[in-house]
């Protein structure tokens, strides 16, 4: 392997926490890495280990706050990568610097669910307060995609150097000297709270522990039911356990809808191993913070969940993805992975049973792409995240080049519920297709601000009334998120199923339900859907890379009254941009890029004019 170095050298703190990263991966899985070992064995054990360079290029991060090129040479001859490859995958991701910063940097959240309601503001603060974007020597500020925090507008995240990072949501009062401990106070008191019970008599289900178990405590979990499930499933088998899960209805939660039992059965039936499972934990979809709630309240569910999955499909090793944003989910899951390994429900033989499933907790570093599940197996892989073409699936050939089942957190948080009631009660819930209870993430100028469980078919209005219904003068609801699209007030009675909002031409997405102000100004809020698709796409294709950013600036050039041409060359343009990019883009990003565009268009949300306040004029 031909590598060229520059002399920077890691400083001391740098190699230990590269080490340190090693030592616990060795600790954990016996797969040692031998430090400093300067390429002597490349090949297939060289790029066995390439998959630990993201949680090294973390453990840099928090040692230094930022990755130097010492570090960056020092990683690479650890993991014997090229270190062009090195950079380039720490300058993929949005959490990662390799540039000199203060040890504080603030992500200011300012996307459609806080920008409007305090975002703005608290960026405004910060420039007095410690100067521009990006500046400052002790701590500094930058502007923030969705940060998964909506129901507690607006938010921010602080990143620290040789400390906890911490999410909190500052409406009131200083936020640069709160603690780890006292961010998570504050969730325990708030967060817990906010999940509320759906449609007549039917309960909760995947919310129904949340706020009342003690997430950092196995035996109260297992008081409270856990790990019955996987009892169950030991007792069935995993072909039965398929079966159950077939039978039962379910379908993927991320949006594609995909039949669960189908792709489980379509990897435990290959004969080639190992077989790998992967929880895509990586929720950025702006509007969206059901799996955060989940994860933060209730994590041993998710991990008996997945090592339900893993038992039937076939898979000794599971990774969790999870997005690098969520401190507290990643300190609430990493101890739930921990607790279960040292009591035998993780392991060389889970439970006694005769069967081996472990848990690897992998963080994200900031980027949207990752959810996509191509994308996000390259970045496990120690790879850019960018998304592969497919076919192969992942189910074919996924992680590492084996069968891999990928699943979402609401997905398979519904496992355990179908063993417990059985296939033919859980498939009796919902509505054709649409079978079970589905989780919805309520936001903007709705009373109550939360995650809601109902079952499929319950209508929009019925959400809405849920939440104590609208605060102001009901404009549209963004269905979805920003790859959704809009619904009008004289659609809400429609059924919220994958038929029934697809009859009108919208989709039940990540689940984003935002309501909007009749004085709000969609326009802007467009904008800043079109910049996140700009700024989030990988760049690897033509038609996202270039389409990204030419419908950004079609939309600011209409905002500004100065269109190229006329107002309806740009809606034409517009037009054409998207289907360019839903026909041509190589995955869901690029695809769904216009859909709120266009769907805003199609409404009419954009045809009254902007006041110079930012109001929309009626």
């Amino acid at each position: 392997m031909d590598l060229h170095l520059s002399d920077a050298q890691a400083s001391a703190a740098e190699q230990e926490a590269v080490a340190a990263v090693l030592g616990e991966h060795a600790r954990v899985t016996g797969d040692e890495v031998r430090e400093h070992a300067y390429f002597a064995d490349s090949g297939q054990a060289a790029r066995g280990r390439r998959h630990l360079l993201l949680p090294a290029l973390h453990a840099v991060m928090k040692a230094r706050g930022w990755i130097s090129p010492g570090a960056l040479n020092h990683v690479a001859r650890v993991l014997s990568i090229p270190p062009a490859e090195v950079y380039g995958v720490a300058t993929f991701y949005a959490m990662f610097s390799v540039e000199p910063q203060a040890p504080q940097v603030v992500h200011v959240c300012d996307d459609i669910a806080c920008g409007p309601y305090g975002g703005e503001e608290i960026a405004a603060r910060l420039t007095a307060e410690l100067g521009p974007e990006g500046t400052g020597t002790d701590a500094c500020w930058v502007r923030s995609p969705c940060l998964g925090l909506c129901e507690r507008a607006p938010a921010v995240l602080v990143q620290r150097a040789r400390g906890e990072d911490t999410s909190i949501a500052p409406a009131r009062g200083g936020f640069l000297d709160v603690s780890a401990e006292e961010a998570d106070a504050a969730f325990a008191d708030t967060t817990v709270s906010a999940p509320q019970t759906g449609g007549a008599g039917s309960g909760l289900r995947l919310l129904a522990r949340v706020g009342v178990v003690d997430p950092t405590s196995l035996d109260d979990y297992r008081a409270h039911g856990g790990y019955s499930a996987l009892r169950r499933a030991v007792e069935l088998g995993p072909t039965r356990v398929i079966k159950e899960v077939v039978d039962a209805g379910l379908t993927g939660r991320g949006g594609a809808a995909f039949p669960t039992g189908v792709k489980w059965d379509g990897v435990a039936r290959t004969p080639e191993r190992p077989h790998y499972l992967v929880c895509n934990a990586d929720e950025s979809e702006p509007g969206t913070f059901k799996d955060r709630v989940l994860m933060e309240s209730d994590p041993f569910g998710l991990i008996e969940a997945m090592t339900i999955t893993g038992f039937a499909a076939g898979c000794e090793r599971g990774f969790l993805y999870l997005r690098g944003e969520y401190p507290l989910a990643t300190r609430r899951l990493q101890g739930a992975i921990e607790a279960a390994r040292a009591r035998g429900y993780l392991g060389p033989d889970v439970l006694g049973a005769g069967f081996a499933f472990d848990i690897e907790l992998r963080r994200g570093a900031g980027a949207y792409i990752c959810g996509e599940e191509t994308a996000l197996l390259n970045s496990i892989e120690g790879l850019r995240g960018e998304p592969r073409n497919k076919p192969p699936f992942p189910s074919v050939r996924g992680l590492f080049g084996r069968p891999t089942v990928i699943n979402n957190v609401e997905t398979l948080y519904n496992v355990p519920e179908i063993l417990r009631i059985g296939a033919p009660a859980f498939a009796s819930i919902g509505s054709g297709r649409s079978t079970g209870t589905k989780l919805f993430c309520l936001a903007g100028i709705v009373r109550t601000p939360g995650v809601y469980e109902v079952e499929f078919g319950t209508t929009l209005r019925e959400l809405l009334a849920l939440a104590g219904g609208v605060t102001g003068d009901l404009r549209a609801v963004l269905l979805g998120g920003a790859a959704g699209g809009f619904v009008t007030p004289d659609q809400l009675d429609v059924p919220l199923t994958l038929e029934g909002t697809r009859e009108i031409g919208a989709t039940l997405g990540s689940g984003v339900v935002l309501a909007i102000d009749a004085s709000a100004d969609t326009a802007a809020m467009l904008r800043r859907i079109a910049a996140f698709f700009r700024d989030e796409s990988c760049g690897q294709c033509v038609p996202c890379r270039v389409g990204t950013v030419r419908q950004e600036e079609a939309l600011a050039r209409l905002a500004r009254g100065a269109p190229r041409g006329s107002r309806d060359t740009e809606l034409a343009l517009l037009d054409d941009l998207a289907r360019v990019m839903q026909d041509a883009s190589i995955c869901g990003l690029g695809q769904t890029a216009p859909a709120a565009v266009r769907s805003a268009l199609s409404l009419g949300l954009l045809d009254a004019p902007a006041s110079p306040n930012g109001r929309v004029l009626r």
